[in-house]
């Protein structure tokens, strides 16, 4: 199963590179459209800014992918920040690098190295979010089964997320999407005997 990852919470960083000033932006969206949107938002903030060069991928599998050197020769902003994001295996994500310009020309591979360097550096301030695909179950059972039962959903790989203790036990469960189906078919087979009193399928989200 190959992972994907993203960001939590907006990351923002700043460099100084002979004499220019490089900010990268990085910011969690889910669709093409949203991360237009902030790319617009930014260079909004920034309009007296030499450029404001861009990157985003989306799609679960990193599918969707654009970029743009806005006005720094071809190749040299766009593709480096696109290549950034997908060496640490990320999508739903967009960059935006401002750059104001300092006097100092820094060449072809200087300019490279620079977009690259602050959108590395925008990445590296934290652990990045692995996106998964979680599905959701809530079953009730009673006491005599719990501690059994709770064994059985580690043993599937399956995390119990929270237990309330009552008339009986509701446990709650998630589990990886793709790792779902054994899960599943064993709790089919309790509700089949009887001994479940409530199996609840919640939902499938993205953590």
């Amino acid at each position: 199963m190959k992972y994907y990852y993203s960001i939590a919470k907006d990351r923002r960083k700043e460099l100084k590179i002979k004499r220019s000033t490089f900010i990268a932006n990085l910011h969690y969206v889910q669709t093409m459209q949203e991360a237009k949107k902030y790319i617009s938002n930014i260079a909004d903030k920034h309009k007296t800014a030499n450029h404001n060069c861009w990157a985003y991928i989306v799609g679960e599998q990193g599918e969707t992918f654009h970029s743009s050197d806005a006005g720094e020769p071809s190749g040299t902003a766009g593709q480096p920040m696109l290549n950034a994001l997908k060496k640490h295996e990320m999508t739903n994500i967009v960059a935006v690098v401002t750059r104001y310009f300092g006097g100092v020309k820094l060449g072809i591979r200087g300019l490279i190295e620079a977009y690259d360097e602050t959108v590395e550096t925008a990445i590296e301030i934290s652990p990045l979010k692995k996106l998964v695909k979680l599905y959701s179950f809530r079953i009730t059972c009673g006491y005599d089964l719990a501690e059994q039962l709770k064994y059985k959903i580690e043993q599937l790989n399956a995390e119990v997320s929270n237990v309330k203790y009552a008339a009986d036990v509701t446990i709650s469960i998630s589990i990886e999407e793709y790792l779902k189906d054994d899960l599943e078919k064993y709790l089919i087979e309790l509700e089949k005997a009887g001994k479940l009193k409530n199996c609840s399928r919640i939902h499938t989200d993205k953590h």
